[in-house]
């Protein structure tokens, strides 16, 4: 089990990774591509004798820059990508912000008791848009219309969305494992992200530099 958990913990970061670094490497060529023609268009005006080859490679690298009209629309799906990738992975370091200063007040037993009341609202909420976006899912699969601007590499709508319902059936499953250890005892709340703690570091931190 331990084995399981640790490749999807690795597969999760490497496709965030990948994602990351995808939109980033075809953001960077369409815009290297969309300036670059303009130097060679350039060259060949300063160099007569060599205006015909810098025109000629400014034209091509212009005609490579027109077509790449795909690259907004997959760095968008990859975006879309990401963010359902990143729900998952977003639970279990523990980004997601939560604000907790109520419940601190609590008694840890009943603190117990309002993450799980918390955690079974988050999962009916994952199992639910599951389902719907599953639904929907399976409507674009019917039809089977094309992606914009991705058509051309048969790429369709629902390879795009599908992500949706996988993204949250992710993130149910992560607040699962959190529920079992809540239950189990292994851990007080959901464990995210506190921006309590953060107000309180950080006025702790400019009072120590106030007072040097």
């Amino acid at each position: 089990m331990h084995a399981v958990a640790r490749v999807w913990n690795q597969l999760e970061e490497i496709l965030v990774a990948f994602l990351l670094a995808g939109m980033t490497l075809v953001t960077f060529s369409y815009v290297v591509f969309n300036n670059l023609y303009g130097v060679f268009y350039s060259l060949g005006d300063s160099l007569p004798f060599a205006n015909d080859a810098m025109f000629s490679i400014g034209d091509s690298i212009l005609y490579v820059a027109q077509e790449m009209t795909w690259s907004v629309a997959l760095t968008k799906a990859m975006f879309g990508w990401l963010i359902f990738v990143g729900l998952a992975w977003g639970v279990r370091i523990g980004a997601h912000i939560g604000v907790d200063l109520l419940v601190r007040q609590f008694s840890p037993a009943n603190q117990r008791l309002m993450a799980i009341l918390a955690l079974l609202i988050c999962l009916g909420y994952c199992a639910l848009m599951t389902y719907s976006s599953e639904q929907w899912v399976s409507v674009l699969y019917t039809v089977g219309t094309g992606a914009e601007d991705l058509d051309r590499f048969g790429v369709r709508q629902w390879h795009i969305v599908m992500i949706v319902p996988i993204g949250f059936a992710l993130m149910f499953l992560r607040f699962l494992q959190i529920f079992i250890r809540v239950l189990q005892g292994k851990q007080q709340g959901m464990g995210l992200h506190s921006e309590v703690d953060d107000a309180v570091k950080l006025a702790e931190t400019d009072k120590a530099e106030t007072t040097k």
